[in-house]
């Protein structure tokens, strides 16, 4: 059974603190605390779409400078995640720069900052020189965010400065029978990310999927609704003419 995240400890259990965490199925990742990320492929960052920030001690931090510079000029939102003081944290990094050629460049940055029972917001248009704008607050019960396959929960610590912990949580595991596959006379192929996909957002179960076989020759079926993580292929989808 092939895992939905793949980890990587950037700088080994002894360097700066940093966790790669690979989506399989969604081309994407997220990051868990901002030490050094030199040693990490620019096309590794670029994957990048959340990052949890745990506390801003130096080794926990400093990586920050050098993800906005690989992901500066990107159309995309960066968001980050911390204790309280995280929006101030990076405020004051964007305002240690200079950005009076930046007016044509996409790039935002939103910081959610997670409280006992509150999370608040602020926004950083780059093509506004990364002036700070609010964001409303809303409350927090434990999780950060809820996304169709995973979602992440924060814990508050205590390590003389307010510190966050997280977890990732796949409320349920897809798995593909590849023997029920071959009796179905169903090919290995991209339609079945199409397929886990419109399960993970519980798509209804007369939703259409084709299926195309090498040659051209293509059939189409519905999934039917998945009764719980051990449900197989043969559970959820029946072939139609």
């Amino acid at each position: 059974m092939k895992p939905t995240f793949q980890m990587q400890l950037v700088n080994g259990p002894w360097g700066d603190p940093a966790l790669y965490v690979r989506i399989r199925w969604a081309r994407r990742a997220l990051l868990f605390d901002l030490g050094s990320l030199t040693c990490l492929p620019a096309g590794e960052l670029l994957r990048v779409s959340d990052v949890f920030v745990s506390h801003t001690h130096l080794d926990h931090f400093v990586g920050f400078d050098h993800l906005l510079r690989t992901v500066l000029g990107r159309d995309r939102t960066l968001n980050l995640y911390g204790p309280p003081g995280i929006i101030d944290n990076v405020d004051g990094k964007l305002r240690g720069y200079t950005w009076n050629l930046v007016q044509g460049y996409p790039l935002c940055v939103e910081v959610v900052e997670v409280d006992l029972d509150t999370m608040r917001g602020a926004h950083f248009a780059c093509a506004e020189a990364f002036q700070r704008r609010e964001m409303p607050p809303r409350p927090f019960t434990g999780d950060l965010f809820v996304e169709p396959g995973f979602h992440v929960r924060a814990s508050h610590l205590d390590h003389q400065v307010p510190c966050l912990a997280f977890g990732v949580e796949e409320p349920f595991h897809i798995n593909i029978d590849k023997e029920r596959l071959a009796r179905l006379q169903l090919p290995v192929g991209p339609w079945l990310a199409d397929l886990k996909a419109q399960i993970r957002a519980g798509t209804a179960d007369d939703t259409r999927i084709d299926v195309r076989w090498p040659g051209g020759r293509t059939k189409t079926f519905s999934h039917q609704g998945h009764p719980g993580p051990e449900a197989r292929l043969r559970d959820r989808c029946t072939l139609l003419s």
